[in-house]
């Protein structure tokens, strides 16, 4: 009996080991059209063929049967799920999204300050303009802007305003201001600053030394990218005459030259040079610096311009990538006397951050090039103001009154900001201004006793601080050096409160449409201080004070609040461009 019921078990073990063998053994599968016997193993889609297999009925039957034959290996608990999965009608669609490794320097929206404790504001000038273009490219693609890519004075400057000019060039500007009601707040002011330099007509330009500095790296491989940046620089050059010098520097992996010295009249040569640039490799951006230099300083000009022109996405991956060695030496190269302009390219892989920090150590200015017509606008329209510098270190102070104002804001400029002992020390670098830049600067104020004061007034400061009897309502102090000069010259105005309008109607295109584009910046930002005022409400202060518009960009603008309004979830906003 004993022996029966082991030879019953012993059975039974061979028959579940049979029939586990049978399922875990891959199956032997002919196929029919080659001719041949094959191992079936097991298949895994990729995301592509599962896209297209959904558009294919025939596709979709095949790989069901194809499945539903597959055997079942009991090795890995998520295969396990895959399969469980696969006898469902629709085959897994994975989540697509392009990678976005844009960089951008992160920074916060200055505070307000009490005038009564820290009375005086310094900065440094900025005429970049390359926020405006980004996020304009941006919001021209469908999406809002980061809040770290919106500079709001790089967008106030990038619109030019008729602010009169020094006939003296020894003085190379002069100072405008006016004042006015906050258009976001009944209660606060704006004081508006403004300096435009002396223009230069472009037969005028000293003859150029211009070393393009070309980024060839793989990731320019992109019509908006290296294509774009071919055309810009054929632009620039049909500008330039046997006087200039144009030479033309590469670097991918490893940087040489493409271009020695040529005089700008030899246009069929320059374009050929051109035309035959191509993408490929990886970025070694330091080795195409150090070389550009020293291709400047061997055709340098004592009496011209001498400008490397950097053009890339700042993608730089190979070689010196430290942003401060970076800096560090183009540092170093800027006092020999070569100026670096930036012009940014392309979307993805866009370092806004490097672009602007080698701009502003290298007395440079940093342009973004997102189309033709800006390509046109920076380096033909203002071709004497990309290239020719008429002011440098141009420093700014306000020491406001506290007798009358309660507080102020500066709008923008937050990475421009300066101690307030810098001013005076001609050793700190600050910002270049070129031939016919305007530079606008904006606070917004809160006079004493206003009810617009976001600051409560201090129970005890009468007690300790006796008033000043003036009528000024801020004293301006302005610095600069002369192209090739090593001390500053000090410019002073004082700011009366007489001057102040109280309505809106009785300021001028000036005023009105800058604090149009200065509260633009403010709600991309997230619109911490701009109250109630909306898209719509730009729309209609800018479109009231648009003027003279021959280039279009301040049409423009309209309609990219409008595309922001659109964007943000809005109603869209009313009105004529």
């Amino acid at each position: 009996m004993h022996l029966f019921k082991l030879l019953i078990l012993l059975l039974m073990s061979v028959l579940v080991w049979a029939c586990t063998k049978d399922a875990y053994t891959p199956r032997e599968a002919t196929d029919s059209d080659a001719g041949a016997t094959t191992t079936q193993q097991p298949s895994v889609s990729k995301p592509e063929e599962m896209l297209a297999s959904q558009k294919d009925p025939a596709s979709v039957a095949a790989n069901h049967r194809a499945r539903r034959d597959e055997p079942h290996p009991a090795a890995s608990p998520v295969r396990q799920f895959a399969l469980a999965s696969s006898d469902t009608s629709h085959s897994i669609r994975y989540a697509r999204e392009p990678l976005d490794r844009e960089n951008y320097t992160s920074f916060e929206d200055n505070p307000v300050h009490l005038a009564s404790e820290d009375p005086v504001s310094t900065f440094s000038i900025d005429v970049d303009t390359a926020s405006y273009s980004n996020l304009r490219r941006l919001l021209n693609q469908g999406a809002l802007p980061r809040h770290d890519a919106v500079r709001i004075e790089e967008l106030v400057n990038y619109f030019s305003y008729a602010y009169p000019v020094s006939n003296d060039r020894q003085q190379p500007f002069t100072i405008y201001t006016e004042m006015g009601p906050s258009p976001w707040h009944a209660d606060r002011h704006l004081l508006h600053i403004g300096i435009k330099g002396f223009s230069v007509p472009a037969q005028e330009i000293p003859a150029a030394n211009l070393v393009f500095l070309i980024d060839v790296s793989g990731s320019m491989q992109s019509p908006d990218k290296l294509e774009l940046l071919k055309t810009s620089m054929k632009l620039l050059t049909k500008q330039l005459d046997q006087d200039d010098s144009i030479s033309i520097v590469v670097y991918a992996g490893a940087a040489g030259v493409v271009l020695e010295p040529t005089p700008g009249h030899q246009t069929a040569k320059i374009t050929s040079a051109i035309d035959q640039l191509t993408a490929g490799g990886s970025t070694n951006g330091g080795a195409g610096i150090r070389l550009a230099y020293a291709l400047a300083q061997q055709a340098f000009m004592d009496d011209g311009v001498n400008r490397v022109i950097l053009a890339t996405d700042g993608d730089f991956n190979v070689g010196t990538v430290n942003q401060e060695a970076l800096k560090n030496l183009i540092e170093a190269k800027r006092k020999s006397g070569v100026a670096l302009t930036v012009l940014g390219f392309g979307t993805g892989n866009y370092n806004d951050a490097l672009m602007q920090e080698l701009a502003q150590i290298g007395n440079g200015n940093a342009a973004y090039i997102d189309t033709i017509n800006e390509a046109r606008k920076v380096l033909v329209d203002e071709m004497s103001s990309t290239l020719l510098t008429i002011a440098k270190d141009v420093k700014i102070q306000v020491e406001f009154n506290p007798a009358i104002v309660h507080e102020y804001r500066l709008v923008g400029y937050e990475t421009r900001h300066l101690d307030r002992e810098d001013f005076n020390n001609d050793k700190v670098d600050a910002g270049d201004i070129g031939a016919g830049h305007t530079v606008t600067a904006i606070y917004e104020i809160a006079l004493k006793g206003s009810s617009g004061a976001l600051i409560d007034p201090l129970r005890y400061a009468d007690a300790v601080q006796p008033q000043t009897a003036s009528s000024e309502l801020a004293f301006l102090r302005l610095r600069y050096k002369a192209p090739n000069g090593s001390t500053s010259m000090l410019v002073e105005q004082p700011i009366e409160s007489s001057d102040m309008q109280t309505a809106m109607d009785n300021t001028s295109n000036i005023y009105r449409f800058s604090a149009a584009v200065a509260a633009f910046g403010q709600l991309l930002r997230g619109g911490e201080y701009v109250d109630d005022l909306d898209y719509a409400g730009i729309v209609r202060l800018a479109q009231g004070a648009k003027g003279d518009d021959p280039f279009g960009y301040r049409g423009e603008f309209l309609n990219l609040v409008r595309t922001a309004d659109a964007l943000s979830g809005h109603r869209e906003v009313q009105g004529g461009g």
